[in-house]
Protein backbone atom coordinates (compact mmCIF):
# COMPACT_ATOMS: atom_id res chain seq x y z
CA UNK A 1 0.00 0.00 0.00
CA UNK A 2 1.42 3.37 -1.02
CA UNK A 3 1.62 6.10 1.59
CA UNK A 4 0.97 9.72 0.80
CA UNK A 5 3.09 12.67 1.94
CA UNK A 6 2.68 13.33 5.70
CA UNK A 7 0.86 16.70 5.32
CA UNK A 8 -2.02 14.84 3.67
CA UNK A 9 -2.24 11.90 6.06
CA UNK A 10 -5.55 13.26 7.29
CA UNK A 11 -7.36 16.03 5.50
CA UNK A 12 -9.31 18.87 7.02
CA UNK A 13 -11.35 21.11 4.76
CA UNK A 14 -9.92 24.59 4.37
CA UNK A 15 -12.10 27.63 3.84
CA UNK A 16 -11.13 28.07 0.20
CA UNK A 17 -10.75 24.41 -0.80
CA UNK A 18 -12.92 21.30 -0.79
CA UNK A 19 -11.89 17.95 0.59
CA UNK A 20 -11.90 16.61 -2.96
CA UNK A 21 -9.34 19.26 -3.95
CA UNK A 22 -7.17 18.31 -0.98
CA UNK A 23 -7.43 14.63 -1.94
CA UNK A 24 -6.47 15.44 -5.53
CA UNK A 25 -3.46 17.39 -4.26
CA UNK A 26 -2.39 14.48 -2.06
CA UNK A 27 -2.67 11.95 -4.86
CA UNK A 28 -1.00 14.28 -7.36
CA UNK A 29 1.90 14.89 -4.95
CA UNK A 30 2.45 11.12 -4.70
CA UNK A 31 2.59 10.91 -8.49
CA UNK A 32 4.80 13.98 -8.99
CA UNK A 33 7.31 12.88 -6.34
CA UNK A 34 7.53 9.34 -7.71
CA UNK A 35 5.85 7.58 -4.81
CA UNK A 36 3.39 6.44 -7.45
CA UNK A 37 5.01 5.80 -10.82
CA UNK A 38 3.48 5.37 -14.30
CA UNK A 39 1.89 1.93 -14.44
CA UNK A 40 1.46 1.66 -10.65
CA UNK A 41 -1.97 0.81 -9.36
CA UNK A 42 -3.45 3.38 -7.01
CA UNK A 43 -4.46 2.15 -3.54
CA UNK A 44 -8.06 0.97 -3.34
CA UNK A 45 -10.84 3.42 -2.52
CA UNK A 46 -10.98 2.01 1.01
CA UNK A 47 -7.23 2.41 1.50
CA UNK A 48 -7.33 6.02 0.31
CA UNK A 49 -10.33 6.72 2.55
CA UNK A 50 -8.44 5.42 5.59
CA UNK A 51 -5.16 7.19 4.73
CA UNK A 52 -6.73 10.57 4.01
CA UNK A 53 -9.65 10.39 6.41
CA UNK A 54 -12.28 11.20 3.79
CA UNK A 55 -15.47 9.61 2.47
CA UNK A 56 -15.79 7.28 -0.51
CA UNK A 57 -17.62 10.04 -2.41
CA UNK A 58 -14.63 12.37 -1.96
CA UNK A 59 -12.22 9.64 -3.12
CA UNK A 60 -14.26 8.92 -6.25
CA UNK A 61 -14.48 12.60 -7.14
CA UNK A 62 -10.72 12.97 -6.63
CA UNK A 63 -10.00 10.02 -8.92
CA UNK A 64 -12.34 11.45 -11.56
CA UNK A 65 -10.37 14.69 -11.46
CA UNK A 66 -7.08 12.81 -11.80
CA UNK A 67 -8.55 11.17 -14.89
CA UNK A 68 -9.57 14.55 -16.27
CA UNK A 69 -6.01 15.77 -15.80
CA UNK A 70 -4.64 12.73 -17.60
CA UNK A 71 -2.83 11.46 -14.49
CA UNK A 72 -4.82 8.26 -13.96
CA UNK A 73 -6.92 5.77 -15.87
CA UNK A 74 -9.47 3.21 -14.70
CA UNK A 75 -9.09 -0.34 -16.03
CA UNK A 76 -12.38 -2.09 -15.49
CA UNK A 77 -12.18 -5.03 -13.13
CA UNK A 78 -8.54 -4.32 -12.29
CA UNK A 79 -8.23 -0.90 -10.65
CA UNK A 80 -7.01 2.64 -11.21
CA UNK A 81 -3.50 3.14 -12.56
CA UNK A 82 -1.10 6.04 -12.94
CA UNK A 83 -0.87 6.91 -16.63
CA UNK A 84 2.28 7.05 -18.67
CA UNK A 85 3.26 10.69 -19.21
CA UNK A 86 2.57 11.70 -22.79
CA UNK A 87 3.53 14.53 -25.05
CA UNK A 88 1.10 17.37 -25.47
CA UNK A 89 -1.01 16.47 -28.53
CA UNK A 90 -1.19 20.10 -29.66
CA UNK A 91 1.35 21.01 -32.31
CA UNK A 92 2.01 24.65 -33.17
CA UNK A 93 3.92 25.43 -36.37
CA UNK A 94 6.01 28.59 -36.27
CA UNK A 95 3.59 30.30 -38.64
CA UNK A 96 0.70 29.65 -36.21
CA UNK A 97 2.22 31.17 -33.06
CA UNK A 98 0.13 34.33 -33.35
CA UNK A 99 -2.99 32.21 -33.73
CA UNK A 100 -2.03 30.17 -30.67
CA UNK A 101 -1.38 33.29 -28.61
CA UNK A 102 -4.77 34.62 -29.64
CA UNK A 103 -6.39 31.33 -28.60
CA UNK A 104 -4.63 31.61 -25.24
CA UNK A 105 -5.95 35.14 -24.71
CA UNK A 106 -9.42 34.00 -25.66
CA UNK A 107 -9.26 31.19 -23.10
CA UNK A 108 -8.65 33.79 -20.38
CA UNK A 109 -11.84 35.53 -21.46
CA UNK A 110 -13.71 32.23 -21.52
CA UNK A 111 -12.62 31.43 -17.95
CA UNK A 112 -14.12 34.71 -16.73
CA UNK A 113 -17.30 34.11 -18.73
CA UNK A 114 -17.97 30.39 -18.58
CA UNK A 115 -17.36 29.83 -14.88
CA UNK A 116 -20.36 32.07 -14.26
CA UNK A 117 -22.30 30.37 -17.06
CA UNK A 118 -21.75 26.97 -15.44
CA UNK A 119 -22.88 28.24 -12.04
CA UNK A 120 -26.07 29.76 -13.43
CA UNK A 121 -26.77 26.74 -15.63
CA UNK A 122 -26.65 24.50 -12.56
CA UNK A 123 -29.10 26.77 -10.78
CA UNK A 124 -31.53 27.42 -13.62
CA UNK A 125 -31.39 24.61 -16.15
CA UNK A 126 -34.63 22.94 -17.14
CA UNK A 127 -35.05 19.22 -17.81
CA UNK A 128 -35.18 19.97 -21.52
CA UNK A 129 -32.00 22.06 -21.40
CA UNK A 130 -30.20 19.36 -19.42
CA UNK A 131 -31.15 16.88 -22.13
CA UNK A 132 -29.63 19.22 -24.73
CA UNK A 133 -26.36 19.30 -22.79
CA UNK A 134 -26.46 15.50 -22.44
CA UNK A 135 -26.97 15.04 -26.19
CA UNK A 136 -23.99 17.28 -26.97
CA UNK A 137 -21.87 15.29 -24.51
CA UNK A 138 -23.04 11.97 -25.99
CA UNK A 139 -21.98 13.17 -29.43
CA UNK A 140 -18.55 14.14 -28.12
CA UNK A 141 -18.08 10.78 -26.41
CA UNK A 142 -19.20 8.87 -29.54
CA UNK A 143 -16.52 10.66 -31.56
CA UNK A 144 -13.82 9.21 -29.27
CA UNK A 145 -14.45 5.81 -30.81
CA UNK A 146 -15.13 6.86 -34.40
CA UNK A 147 -11.88 6.47 -36.28
CA UNK A 148 -13.42 7.95 -39.41
CA UNK A 149 -14.79 11.06 -37.70
CA UNK A 150 -13.53 14.33 -39.14
CA UNK A 151 -11.80 16.87 -36.93
CA UNK A 152 -14.50 19.42 -37.68
CA UNK A 153 -17.16 17.11 -36.22
CA UNK A 154 -15.43 17.15 -32.82
CA UNK A 155 -15.04 20.93 -32.97
CA UNK A 156 -18.73 21.36 -33.80
CA UNK A 157 -19.79 19.01 -30.99
CA UNK A 158 -17.51 20.76 -28.49
CA UNK A 159 -18.94 24.14 -29.46
CA UNK A 160 -22.52 22.76 -29.25
CA UNK A 161 -21.81 21.58 -25.68
CA UNK A 162 -20.68 25.02 -24.52
CA UNK A 163 -23.51 26.69 -26.41
CA UNK A 164 -26.01 24.41 -24.61
CA UNK A 165 -24.51 25.48 -21.27
CA UNK A 166 -25.01 29.15 -22.14
CA UNK A 167 -28.59 28.46 -23.16
CA UNK A 168 -29.25 26.76 -19.82
CA UNK A 169 -28.49 30.01 -17.94
CA UNK A 170 -31.76 31.46 -19.23
CA UNK A 171 -29.84 34.68 -19.93
CA UNK A 172 -29.93 35.62 -23.60
CA UNK A 173 -26.82 37.79 -23.27
CA UNK A 174 -24.64 34.82 -22.30
CA UNK A 175 -25.95 32.91 -25.30
CA UNK A 176 -25.23 35.87 -27.58
CA UNK A 177 -21.67 36.19 -26.24
CA UNK A 178 -20.86 32.50 -26.79
CA UNK A 179 -22.49 32.66 -30.22
CA UNK A 180 -20.37 35.72 -31.05
CA UNK A 181 -17.16 33.92 -30.03
CA UNK A 182 -18.20 31.00 -32.23
CA UNK A 183 -16.07 27.98 -33.00
CA UNK A 184 -12.87 30.04 -32.78
CA UNK A 185 -13.35 29.82 -29.01
CA UNK A 186 -12.44 26.12 -29.29
CA UNK A 187 -8.59 26.09 -29.27
CA UNK A 188 -8.24 23.04 -31.51
CA UNK A 189 -10.29 24.77 -34.21
CA UNK A 190 -7.19 26.84 -35.00
CA UNK A 191 -4.42 24.41 -34.08
CA UNK A 192 -3.27 21.00 -35.25
CA UNK A 193 -3.38 17.92 -33.04
CA UNK A 194 -1.02 14.96 -33.25
CA UNK A 195 -3.20 12.24 -34.78
CA UNK A 196 -1.51 9.50 -32.75
CA UNK A 197 -2.66 11.26 -29.58
CA UNK A 198 -6.08 12.39 -30.78
CA UNK A 199 -8.23 9.74 -29.08
CA UNK A 200 -6.46 10.18 -25.75
CA UNK A 201 -6.84 13.94 -26.11
CA UNK A 202 -10.60 13.57 -26.69
CA UNK A 203 -10.94 11.21 -23.73
CA UNK A 204 -9.29 13.71 -21.42
CA UNK A 205 -11.43 16.58 -22.70
CA UNK A 206 -14.61 14.56 -22.42
CA UNK A 207 -13.86 13.52 -18.86
CA UNK A 208 -13.66 17.23 -18.06
CA UNK A 209 -16.94 17.81 -19.92
CA UNK A 210 -18.54 14.88 -18.08
CA UNK A 211 -17.67 16.29 -14.66
CA UNK A 212 -19.21 19.60 -15.70
CA UNK A 213 -22.39 17.89 -16.92
CA UNK A 214 -22.73 15.86 -13.71
CA UNK A 215 -22.46 19.02 -11.58
CA UNK A 216 -25.17 20.72 -13.63
CA UNK A 217 -27.32 17.61 -13.51
CA UNK A 218 -26.97 17.62 -9.70
CA UNK A 219 -27.83 21.34 -9.68
CA UNK A 220 -24.66 22.06 -7.70
CA UNK A 221 -23.53 25.57 -8.75
CA UNK A 222 -20.23 25.52 -6.84
CA UNK A 223 -19.20 22.15 -8.29
CA UNK A 224 -20.26 23.30 -11.76
CA UNK A 225 -18.22 26.51 -11.59
CA UNK A 226 -15.22 24.56 -10.31
CA UNK A 227 -15.56 21.97 -13.07
CA UNK A 228 -15.76 24.72 -15.70
CA UNK A 229 -12.72 26.48 -14.27
CA UNK A 230 -10.70 23.25 -14.13
CA UNK A 231 -11.66 22.37 -17.72
CA UNK A 232 -10.65 25.76 -19.11
CA UNK A 233 -7.48 25.99 -17.00
CA UNK A 234 -6.50 22.52 -18.24
CA UNK A 235 -7.09 23.69 -21.83
CA UNK A 236 -4.98 26.77 -21.14
CA UNK A 237 -2.23 24.61 -19.63
CA UNK A 238 -2.19 22.28 -22.63
CA UNK A 239 -1.88 25.26 -24.97
CA UNK A 240 0.84 26.91 -22.87
CA UNK A 241 2.88 23.68 -22.91
CA UNK A 242 2.53 23.49 -26.67
CA UNK A 243 3.68 27.11 -27.01
CA UNK A 244 6.67 26.44 -24.77
CA UNK A 245 7.61 23.35 -26.79
CA UNK A 246 7.42 25.41 -29.97
CA UNK A 247 9.59 28.14 -28.41
CA UNK A 248 12.25 25.61 -27.35
CA UNK A 249 12.26 24.06 -30.83
CA UNK A 250 12.68 27.51 -32.42
CA UNK A 251 15.56 28.35 -30.06
CA UNK A 252 17.31 25.09 -30.95
CA UNK A 253 17.01 25.83 -34.65
CA UNK A 254 18.27 29.38 -34.16
CA UNK A 255 21.27 28.18 -32.15
CA UNK A 256 22.13 25.48 -34.68
CA UNK A 257 21.49 22.60 -32.25
CA UNK A 258 18.74 21.26 -34.48
CA UNK A 259 18.47 21.65 -38.22
CA UNK A 260 15.05 21.84 -39.84
CA UNK A 261 14.10 19.08 -42.30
Amino acid sequence: MTSFPPPFASLTRRHSRTLAEEAVEALTASIRTGRLKPGDRLPTETEIMLQLGVSRTVVREAISRLQARGLAEIRRGIGTFVTQPSENPLRIPTSAVDTAMDALSLLEVRIALEVEIAMLAAQRRTTEQLEGIRQALDTLVALEFDADAERQQAIDADYAFHLALAQATGNQHFLELITHLGRRAIPRSRLSIDTSMHQRYLQQLNQEHRLLFLAIQAQDPMAASEAARNHLLNSKGRLERALEAQRVASDEVASGDTLPD
